[in-house]
């Protein structure tokens, strides 16, 4: 079908293959604007009267080339929706679009159809955009405040439990994969992303059972009636989600018959674990996770006090393995008491970054919610004894007054120091480093650069660990390859509940390793992410974005690896050699304090010196400095190197108060290996002793 200019901008503009008021030919009798709402997902659209009624007879056109006589639609059914209101045809076309719809999908257009044409256009927007890629606030915040959206939402998603109930009692045949059509999936996906992000009270009994229902053919098929709205509602809990949510999509996790679901749900969890550390507000509702259960005269413990564990008993005496009574007599609970810990372990992990995450909150974080349990007691509190006056203490030990985790940040050296000597003196394993966290201030250069850091530019960096580590904190970033232009790119994180988002640049070395760059920051503005000044960015959410580049920097560099100066290329030799002995970024600074406690405790304290960068043992055969920052050995008085790749366990029952990445532990045990160097057995390292 041919249509006219007018009619093709028109079907431009609303099918986003323009979306610039500029491609109109006359923007200023139009009066068609565009600004931002949900970020790139939705615009603003304003139409004057003169410009509606110009497009009234290209909105009927584009009626007749959305919905051709043939049945075929070659766009979505919102941009015919969209024409719709321009050319007065709303009956018209609800009545075709709803020939080839599911009763739910149907029931969306309907809400749609009482909007005026803007609102649809907006709509008709925001549901082109990948909902992964939506900012918080954006697109499901503005669907909350439409009219009758709401109410569509918890009617699709009984609608959909109620036709899946129905499946599985015989009332409607089973067809796999066919218990949804493409636009209710679509529609319910919407449903459910809204019911999450405003936590719903009624969602999880609800989600309960359509998930189970969803995952599992009522008959021994293994297709299920709906593996894509499974899919789909998994996404949805990616972006939205409650411990209620990640319940239930665990229970259809165990009653699909389908081999491949299990496996997609698994790489869901991985994303969806940490996108909830990021939500507060809902985070601190994961179950505490212990449990005790009776088997006759034994019991099943899966205690939480310090590291999960799942143990057993009779009576008072801790047995050292399953009873075998109760591996005969119930092996499922066995299974599935193993399984339960596990998942504990996760939902552990997974509570401790809500808490850290908590620092960066523009409001306070919902702490109450966790009194009695064992994790508070392990963490340093402040609470507001009187307006504007914060008092520490170890446990959530004062009632009835606000309430926050410590930072460093926010107290005097003097604290920071006795806090770390409590915590060193008790032996207190906190859940993340809290008493030695790291501090990252904004620097003069940085205050002048303006809107970016230089401050962890220019390293070189092995690809894998990196974006391991990106997982690993949360952070999301595409994958660098040699495929169109994608040498270079950006890993961000958002923090402060969404308000903020900080970014990395990285690029391509080689086919193995990446560059870091610079880091910036954007806050949330209208919806749309801003480049702000480093002077404007919160003081915690810099020191915690900062931690965690620095962090990245310092695991996944090349100098951490001791065999690069015998293996590694040649033209990164020189970068390998300045930086495992630069000097020490906070990270390090916050290890060299730890280890000028730890080091007087233990039997080579005569032998070692700590200096600004290094820690220095004093041997039989030679002098050692082991570097604070990369681990990595100078002998003197040469500053031989010495590559040992790892030296053991530390001295037994030495209690360190973090290890985070592991570098604490093996500096002490390189120190306690060096310290007797003529006990060295080692050829790979007497040899490189012998050559001095």
């Amino acid at each position: 079908m041919h249509l006219s200019p007018l009619a093709q901008r028109l079907l431009a503009l609303i099918t986003g293959t323009a979306n610039d008021p500029t491609y109109w030919p006359d923007a200023s009798q139009l009066n068609v604007g565009l600004t931002g709402v949900g970020g790139s997902a939705a615009g603003q659209y304003a139409i004057d009267e003169r410009a509606r009624q110009q497009l009234v007879e290209p909105a009927r056109e584009l009626v007749a080339f959305l919905l051709p006589e043939d049945g075929t639609r070659p766009y979505e059914r919102f941009p015919a929706l969209v024409a719709a209101g321009l050319a007065g045809m709303d009956a018209e076309v609800r009545d075709r679009l709803a020939e080839g719809c599911g009763p739910i999908a149907v029931a969306e257009m309907d809400v749609l159809l009482g909007w005026d044409v803007e609102r649809r256009a907006l709509f008709a927007e925001a549901v082109r955009v990948r909902w992964d890629d939506s900012p918080p606030g954006g697109v499901i915040e503005w669907l909350d405040g439409l009219p009758g959206y709401l109410d569509f939402a918890r009617t699709a998603l009984e609608t959909a439990e109620a036709r899946v109930a129905a499946i599985h009692a015989g009332e409607i045949a089973y067809k796999a994969e066919k218990a949804f059509d493409d636009g209710e999936k679509s529609a319910l996906g919407r449903a459910v992303r809204l019911a999450l992000f405003r936590d719903e009270p009624w969602l999880p009994a609800l989600l309960d059972t359509l998930l189970r229902g969803i995952a599992v053919a009522p008959t021994q098929a293994k297709t299920p009636p709906s593996q894509a709205l499974l899919f789909e509602i998994g996404r949805a809990v990616k972006d939205h989600p409650t411990p209620e949510a990640i319940s239930a999509l665990r229970a259809a996790r165990q009653v699909t018959r389908h081999a491949g679901v299990p496996k997609q749900l698994d790489r869901m969890f991985k994303r969806i674990e940490p996108a909830l550390a990021e939500r507060l507000e809902v985070a601190f509702r994961l179950p505490d996770g212990r449990v005790r259960q009776a088997f006759g005269e034994h019991t099943a413990v899966i205690s939480t006090d310090g590291e999960v564990e799942l143990s057993w008993w009779h009576g008072d005496k801790k047995l050292k393995a399953v009873p075998a009574a109760v591996k005969r007599e119930h092996p499922d609970e066995v299974k599935r008491l193993r399984e339960l810990a596990k998942q504990t372990m996760q939902q552990q992990a997974t509570l401790f970054r809500a808490l850290e995450a908590g620092y960066t909150g523009e409001t306070a974080a919902p702490y109450r919610q966790l009194e009695g349990r064992s994790v508070t007691d392990r963490l340093i509190w402040e609470f507001e004894v009187s307006p504007g006056v914060w008092r520490s203490e170890l446990g959530m030990i004062v009632p009835d007054v606000p309430v926050r985790l410590w930072h460093p940040a926010r107290a005097s050296v003097e604290e920071v120091r006795t806090w770390r000597e409590v915590v060193q003196g008790k032996e207190l394993r906190q859940p993340f480093k809290q008493a030695f966290r790291e501090v990252y201030l904004l620097t003069p250069a940085e205050e002048e650069s303006g809107t970016y850091s230089c401050r962890f530019d220019g390293h070189v960096v092995d690809y894998r660990r990196l974006r391991a580590l990106f997982k690993q904190r949360g952070w999301q970033s595409p994958f660098l390859g040699q495929w169109d232009g994608g040498y270079d790119g950006e890993a961000h994180r958002v923090l402060a509940s969404g308000r903020w988002r900080v970014i990395l640049d990285h690029g391509l070395y080689d086919e193995h390793h990446a560059s870091t760059g610079q880091v910036h920051f954007q806050r949330l503005t209208g919806g749309r992410w801003q480049q702000a000044p480093l002077t404007e960015v919160p003081a915690l959410v810099f020191s915690e974005a900062m931690r965690d580049v620095d962090l990245f920097v310092a695991v996944a560099s090349i100098t951490s690896d001791p065999q690069w100066a015998d293996q590694g290329p040649d033209h990164l030799r020189d970068y390998w050699r300045t930086g495992s002995f630069a000097a020490l970024p906070p990270s390090a600074e916050v290890r060299r304090d730890a280890l000028s406690r730890l080091i007087g405790r233990t039997a080579i304290a005569g032998r070692c010196t700590i200096t600004d960068r290094f820690l220095v043992v004093r041997g039989d055969l030679r002098t050692y400095k082991i570097h604070l920052g990369s681990a990595n050995i100078l002998m003197e008085p040469d500053d031989a190197y010495l590559c040992i790749v790892a030296a053991g366990a530390p001295q037994a029952g030495l209690f360190l108060p973090f290890e985070e990445d592991g570098r604490l532990a093996l500096i002490l045990s390189k120190a306690f290996l060096l310290a007797n160097d003529t006990a060295i057995t080692d050829p790979s390292i007497t040899r490189q002793l012998q050559e001095i």
